[in-house]
């Protein structure tokens, strides 16, 4: 304990230690009561700043120069690395013709940074990672309960296999015991049938002991011997015992029948804070989305739509022609396919240039008004795009037998990820040339508008599953969800296109629908796109019209 305080931390003087503190001197950090203030300054130090307790370190305490150092050091030289001087070192031959900064002016401008990081760190990082070590200690303190669930499962299966071999077990003495029966009756009617020639053999000997004793010639003379016929002895009869032939127990195979356990399957995500930025809710959602432009594309079954920084966006559609406009609707270029089929999906790079793909084997990019040759693939072909917030392309795809689908990222044309199956070894998109728009979410999840599936797909960035949304009874009462297009916005939330439904589902990062967009006019909704303002840019397939919409407070 401070033997400078009582228990209830009343301050005392660090001089006498026994006075209820008065003043502080800001320069040497002392708590002075009234009569030791003299005593402190009587030291012949002319810099003691003497203030009252409650308006402590309030006097801003300068560096010693190190060549004068008599003078505080109360400027910093742009010239040189921002060193700390005096007024007598501006005036030196050293730093003749340099720039000067006064180091109160640094001095406030660190502390409002101060003032911002401890904000920051009090309001945002430090209960981030407060709940960030709760949620582990609760799943540490829960762990033993998902074991000992996991054991219970397998000694539940343990049982089973026990009742299915008693069943066996069972099954098998009634086949010994009719086996057994059968055996009996065999055995039992050969006896009969030796008792009965026994008997008969014994009712012939009685005879012929009789002729024996008789003198009777016509009864002896007709005698007629039958030791011929009781010599054929009858066949004999062997019927063996059945045996139980076991198997031999093959371990590693009978572990492989009783069950698998997987293993430990560790993913890292990235765990981002958004500082200084509102959590998106359905509160800040618009109660009624603004429409706030439409665009005329000319193009017939518009398909998709991309947008650039500068608020310029690309279409396509049913036809050879890439369309870009302004924000005010003017047509600013047009670019035909080099194979002359209408582009599958468009997508625009880091650098503004246009990537499409067109239903060849190629990804081609327009760079510089050329179109050249960017991926090409072998025994696929490319579907949808999307550029990454890192650069990379995603690209969903279709096998030429339209047996399978993947996606795959590129950095640059080199492939780097395959995203093709589920833990199961099921896979996670649908198998045919149906759209398959992609995205990709604020946390790198990759989220993919399966409409073959009638599901949004999300997966984290290293592929595994996280979620499907098929769709919300609200909205699909009149036809089944088909999603098409799908963008994500700054807020954290996914949007998704339902032609048929003529709307757009709003859902947050875990698949949870919020509500959608069905006014604004809006018939079959395609491709989507946001700008930097999370205006919501929609193609309108059939009308060939791009929509923009304000959907957010």
């Amino acid at each position: 304990m401070d033997p400078r305080s009582t228990a209830q931390d009343v301050h005392r003087c660090d001089l006498c230690e026994t006075t209820i503190v008065h003043s502080y001197c800001d320069i040497c950090q002392f708590n002075l009561c009234k009569p030791c203030i003299g005593d402190h300054i009587s030291d012949g130090y002319l810099q003691h700043a003497i203030v009252p307790f409650k308006e402590r370190r309030s006097t801003i305490i300068y560096p010693k120069c190190e060549t004068h150092p008599h003078k505080n050091c109360k400027f910093q030289c742009d010239d040189c690395n921002n060193i700390f001087v005096c007024s007598s070192c501006t005036a030196s031959k050293q730093h003749k013709g340099h720039s000067f900064v006064e180091v109160t002016e640094v001095y406030k401008t660190k502390k409002e940074v101060l003032k911002k990081d401890i904000k920051e760190l009090e309001n945002h990082i430090s209960p981030t990672y407060e709940n960030i070590a709760l949620e582990l200690e609760q799943t540490l303190a829960n762990l033993d309960g998902g074991y000992e669930k996991l054991t219970i499962t397998m000694s539940k299966q343990g049982e089973e296999w026990h009742r299915e071999i008693d069943i066996i077990i069972n099954k098998m003495k009634t086949e010994i015991g009719e086996i057994k029966v059968q055996h009996r009756e065999i055995l039992q009617k050969h006896l009969n049938q030796i008792k009965q020639i026994q008997s008969v053999i014994k009712q012939s000997l009685l005879a012929v002991r009789e002729i024996e004793k008789s003198t009777e010639v016509s009864s002896t003379i007709e005698y007629s011997s039958r030791i011929s016929e009781f010599s054929k002895l009858p066949p004999k009869v062997q019927v063996s015992l059945p045996t139980f032939i076991p198997k031999p127990i093959d371990h590693e195979k009978l572990y492989s029948l009783f069950g698998q356990i997987t293993p430990l399957s560790t993913a890292t995500e990235d765990n981002i804070l958004f500082l200084n930025q509102p959590n998106t809710t359905v509160g800040e959602l618009l109660d009624e989305p603004e429409f706030l432009r439409t665009i005329q594309t000319g193009h017939e079954r518009l398909c998709s739509v991309t947008c650039l920084n500068e608020g310029i966006i690309w279409t396509s559609g049913a036809s050879n022609e890439i369309k870009c406009f302004n924000s005010k609707g003017s047509l600013l270029q047009t670019i035909q396919t080099k194979s002359g089929s209408f582009p599958y999906d468009i997508a625009v790079d880091g650098g503004g240039n246009l990537l499409y793909s067109d239903w060849s084997t190629i990804v081609y990019k327009v760079k510089n008004g050329q179109i050249e040759e960017f991926i090409r693939l072998q025994g696929w072909v490319p579907g949808n795009l999307c550029v990454t917030s890192t650069g990379d392309l995603l690209v969903t795809m279709f096998s030429n037998d339209e047996t399978q689908s993947k996606v795959v990222r590129y950095s640059g044309s080199t492939e780097k990820q395959t995203i093709q199956f589920d833990d199961k070894g099921k896979p996670l998109y649908s198998r045919n040339v149906m759209l398959k728009y992609i995205t990709e979410y604020r946390n790198h999840d990759i989220c993919v508008a399966d409409y073959g599936a009638s599901a949004v797909v999300v997966v984290n960035q290293d592929g595994k599953l996280r979620w499907r949304y098929t769709g919300h009874s609200s909205v699909t009462k009149n036809e089944p969800f088909k999603p098409w297009g799908i963008t994500t916005d700054s807020q954290s939330l996914i949007l998704t296109s339902d032609k048929d439904n003529h709307c757009i589902h709003i859902l947050d990062q875990n698949g949870q629908f919020l509500r959608c967009i069905d006014n604004c006019d809006l018939e079959s909704p395609s491709g989507l796109c946001m700008d930097n303002n999370d205006n919501l840019f929609v193609c309108e397939y059939l009308k060939g019209k791009v929509k923009k919409i304000k959907y957010l407070k």
